[in-house]
């Protein structure tokens, strides 16, 4: 876990340098968990995470109180918002990850970034072509309370465009962003 938060530190700190205005100043504005959990790929763009710009994150606020809200008000959560269960999922997430890393081999075959989401697991970086990652996926996607799991992984680290928005290059979007 400290290993985490110095990560986190220092991507904090490579945003906060690479911003030449304060209006671009990125921040993780809905305190979303974002973490590294495997490093077997070299080269793998680090992902741009939950990391926005006051200007990307004034026009997602309204959304993510609809959004957060609508599961519960649907009678699908038990939470009165979808994004009160993303730090509860943080740590259960840890518990399966290294329970299906028996079967899947993640740790070993990857270079991996989670971002939680209301309930939505974002798996972003690099996988190896012989690694299965629809078991991966399907294993994962059995964590508690995780509604969704999105594939935003790559065979080839140079690919262009990547399937995900990136800390070097975060003006670039990918084909399906979502």
């Amino acid at each position: 876990m400290n290993r985490m938060l110095q990560r986190l530190g220092l991507l904090l700190a490579v945003l906060v340098g690479h911003a030449s205005h304060a209006g671009d100043l990125r921040k993780n504005h809905g305190n979303d968990p974002f973490f590294q959990i495997s490093h077997a790929i070299a080269n793998c763009p680090v992902p741009l995470g939950p990391f926005l710009t006051d200007k990307e994150w004034h026009p997602q606020v309204h959304f993510r109180v609809e959004d957060g809200n609508s599961c519960w008000l649907e009678g699908r959560c038990r939470l009165n918002n979808s994004y009160r269960y993303d730090q509860e999922i943080a740590e259960t997430v840890q518990r399966r990850l290294a329970f299906i890393n028996r079967s899947t081999g993640w740790r070993d075959n990857t270079t991996l970034w989670l971002i939680l989401q209301r309930r939505f697991i974002r798996v972003q970086g690099c996988v190896s072509a012989a690694f299965d990652k629809k078991k991966f996926l399907s294993e994962l996607a059995k964590t508690a309370d995780v509604d969704r799991v999105m594939d935003q992984t790559t065979v080839d680290p140079k690919a262009v465009p990547l399937p995900y928005r990136t800390l070097a290059h975060p003006e670039v979007l990918p084909p399906n962003d979502e």
